[in-house]
């Protein structure tokens, strides 16, 4: 292999890898926010354990449940995110050791990227819905005090 080559190679992986630090940028903002419901719902259930109220018990375990579906949102986001970023790292390793090798990869390295940008998505469309119930949530128990 040339340094020709293997310049033009670096060159291919270069986007996947700024592709890459997005997806690690994105799962730093997920593992953050997921850290926050956690500690969310456990002073939420403190709370609970305290509280003799039927009606505020009742509110309680509303959050509770939406808490409860965050954290599996965010989770199956957080997943597939890094199931993106592996295939993006599986794509750079094709393009180099396709390259070395000198074989015809392009079917796997299209096939790595485009399953990497699909995982990518659902773990985007998960996030959207997450942050949707959290200010759907927000906003109901803000409702919920102003009636009283």
């Amino acid at each position: 292999m040339s340094l020709s080559d293997l310049s033009h190679i670096i060159q291919l992986a270069v986007a996947p890898v700024f592709l890459l630090m997005g997806v690690a940028a994105f799962l730093n903002v997920m593992s953050g926010r997921l850290g926050r419901i956690i500690d969310r719902s456990r002073v939420v259930e403190r709370r609970r354990l305290i509280l003799k109220d039927p009606a505020l018990l009742e509110r309680i375990d509303q959050e509770l449940l939406a808490l409860r579906e965050r954290i599996r949102l965010n989770s199956w986001s957080i997943g597939f995110c890094t199931f993106s970023g592996l295939l993006v790292c599986l794509t750079i390793m094709t393009l180099f050791v396709g390259s070395y090798w000198e074989a015809d990869i392009g079917g796997g390295v299209v096939t790595l990227f485009v399953v990497s940008m699909a995982s990518l998505i659902f773990a985007l469309v998960l996030f959207i819905k997450e942050t949707l119930l959290a200010t759907r949530s927000l906003r109901e128990w803000g409702e919920m005090l102003d009636v009283e």
